[in-house]
């Protein structure tokens, strides 16, 4: 019986792509010689021997999508393709040397050619016309990118790891979308959502929404305060999760309790896609890369290896902010800004045929930084929020930002006359580039006296990330970047430390401030500038982003008078901590209180039901009570492996 029913399903599938094709084919031009039509990923690829034609007429293209209801791109045929070096010798003939092309790359799989370069302007040409000519003499698609300031290795690497296996990555693409635009088996329904990890505490986020027809995580997280395998992972063992049934990964943003444990998927048989903001991928893979080297170097046992995350990397679609995608045969997926780190997204997923609307905020900033724009409060329609509560509690009220910058400003200045040495841990995605801004801004300013500025760890690869994404950042930093060609990041007052050999001269040298990874003492160079400075009560630390419980961050901060670490003999020793401990708040990249409640009761349309995830458990429930009573919300606060019917 079972298999009658798939071969009627394959039967439908078939007979709604023949019915979809035939309609594209009366639609196009006959001259632009289409020569297949696939599904690829979350859209239907249109293969053409001459793409320049459905390019120049694009208003074709837009009337058979607003028909079909479908995302549609124009891909040359592969037979047409020129081979790639001559491609690009006539790209660089087509292209005015005042461009400044930095540099070409394929996706043999898109069949693009992407082209970095300073002033995209001059690459586009009036009104397209250098792309049409480079279409037109090389059947390859031109992908425009500005060339970032600074280069990014994990950008570049994955670039080419994605050409190295770009007949993998096509084989990935066809296989989601035969599984996104499958023929629905059963009418839309049964609406239900799992905790598999973040309820009630802050860590190993991960939600399971499932309806009749599919089955998407929401974000797949690890808990990195705690070492027990029952609260450092989410509860795959929930009889609700059934990996070969899993249709999609959504990841909202890059920090490891979002996204570090979602190559393990990988490991254990899934094959399906994830779907995040460009920005995301890339620092997602960074942080993933890391996870895997503190583990090794710690022994620690590894759940995934490397060639898990290369896998991760393969099946990885990145999407814009605000455009509808296709995820599931029922659910379509919108990301919006969430204004937490560079590419954090709340997540819209739209249910049925307006069936349910359901927002799952990720972590988020209601509120403008200097790094990035306030999180979006305007969607189609909501029924159900999953919202973060990390700072909930009702004395979170953190400072303004002006507040916190001159704390920080007060704290550095006093370090430095009293001869000190300042240590900022931060993580390396977000509060690093934060307060890189502010200490540029006001050393210029002459408001922070100058010293030497050391930028440890990964700090410096996710700001290379972050100057590929300029579109991504806040208005003023964006500006800077793409319009006044200044980049605040690589300010004269900063020093990359590109080698360990280099601290044992900045830990004896002069008075100096250092920027390190972890932001939670978790590991990372932090520790050994910890090791050297804590007993000096002329130094001081400035923890600048939250401190998960359990970790040594959140231990230094409540004032432990003495920690116990491993020396560089591997020996475990008692440190004294006597250097001036300081907690500046106001940074964060999650909203307070305030922010939290005027987010969730601006939010339009109004929800009707509120569930408060992502917080301390005591913190969630006041908070839950706080908005059933006074903003008149539905609001649940869920425990984990708890599963909800949504509709």
């Amino acid at each position: 019986m079972q298999e009658v029913k798939t071969v009627a399903r394959t039967q439908e599938k078939e007979k709604d792509k023949i019915e979809i094709s035939q309609y594209i084919l009366q639609k196009v031009p006959r001259e632009a010689e289409v020569t297949r039509i696939e599904y690829e990923g979350p859209m239907l690829a249109v293969y053409t021997k001459r793409p320049e034609i459905l390019v120049d007429q694009s208003s074709i293209v837009a009337e058979i999508v607003g028909v079909i209801r479908k995302r549609i791109v124009i891909r040359p045929d592969p037979s047409v393709r020129i081979p790639e070096v001559e491609a690009e010798k006539i790209t660089r003939e087509l292209i005015a040397p005042e461009a400044e092309i930095t540099d070409i790359n394929f996706d043999p799989s898109l069949g693009e050619i992407i082209i970095e370069t300073k002033k995209p302007g001059l690459v586009i040409g009036r009104n397209g016309a250098v792309l049409q000519e480079i279409i037109k003499k090389t059947k390859w698609r031109p992908h425009i990118l500005r060339s970032p300031p600074i280069k990014s290795k994990i950008v570049t690497h994955m670039r080419h790891y994605l050409h190295s296996e770009s007949k993998e990555r096509e084989r990935i693409l066809r296989t989601v979308g035969e599984r996104i635009f499958r023929p629905k088996t059963y009418d839309v329904g049964d609406i239900r959502l799992t905790v598999l990890g973040g309820a009630q505490e802050v860590g190993r986020s991960c939600f399971l929404l499932k309806t009749r027809e599919s089955s998407v995580l929401l974000d797949c997280g690890i808990h990195p305060g705690s070492n027990r395998p029952f609260e450092s992972f989410p509860r795959f063992d929930s009889p609700e999760f059934q990996m070969d049934s899993l249709d999609a990964v959504v990841i909202s943003h890059a920090h490891l309790d979002h996204c570090g444990l979602v190559p393990f998927l990988y490991k254990y048989g899934y094959d399906g896609p994830v779907y995040c903001s460009a920005p995301t991928s890339n620092l997602m893979t960074m942080l993933q890369l890391d996870y895997l080297d503190v583990a090794n170097k710690q022994g620690v046992a590894q759940l995934y290896d490397q060639k898990d995350v290369r896998e991760c990397v393969l099946h990885t679609i990145p999407l814009r902010f605000g455009v509808v995608t296709d995820i599931a045969p029922d659910i379509r997926l919108t990301l919006h800004n969430s204004g937490h780190i560079l590419g954090g997204a709340m997540v819209h997923l739209h249910i049925g045929e307006g069936l349910h609307n359901i927002v799952y905020t990720g972590d988020y900033k209601f509120g403008r930084t200097m790094l990035l724009e306030a999180a979006a409060t305007e969607f189609p329609r909501i029924e159900t929020v999953i919202t973060e509560s990390t700072y909930s509690g009702p004395d979170d009220i953190v400072p303004s930002r002006v507040e916190a910058e001159e704390a920080i400003t007060k704290v550095i200045n006093q370090t430095l006359e009293r001869k000190g040495k300042v240590l900022i841990p931060v993580p390396a995605v977000g509060r690093a580039q934060e307060i890189m801004l502010v200490i540029d801004g006001y050393m210029k300013r002459g408001m922070m006296k100058e010293a030497p500025v050391f930028i440890e760890g990964m700090i410096s690869e996710a700001t290379a990330i972050h100057t590929a994404y300029p579109e991504y950042l806040g208005r003023e930093v964006r500006h800077s970047i793409l319009h006044e060609e200044v980049n605040p990041f690589q300010s004269d007052y900063f020093t990359i430390v590109d080698h360990p050999r280099q601290r044992s001269s900045i830990m004896d040298g002069d008075p100096c401030i250092v920027l390190a990874t972890s932001g939670m003492l978790e590991g990372g160079p932090v520790i050994e500038y910890f090791k050297t400075w804590a007993s000096d009560e002329r130094n001081s630390i400035i923890f600048v982003s939250y401190q998960i419980e359990g970790t040594m961050g959140r231990r230094v901060q409540k004032g432990i008078g003495e920690v116990t670490m491993m020396d560089n003999e591997g020996k475990m020793v008692a440190l004294s901590v006597k250097m001036g401990v300081n907690t500046i708040e106001g940074f964060s990249g999650h909203s307070d209180r305030r922010q939290l409640v005027n987010y969730l009761t601006h939010l339009s349309p109004k929800p009707e039901r509120i569930f408060v995830v992502h917080g301390e458990k005591q913190k969630t429930i006041n908070f839950a009570g706080f908005l059933d009573n006074k903003a008149g919300i539905n609001t649940v606060v869920p425990a984990p492996l708890e599963t909800f019917r949504l509709l």
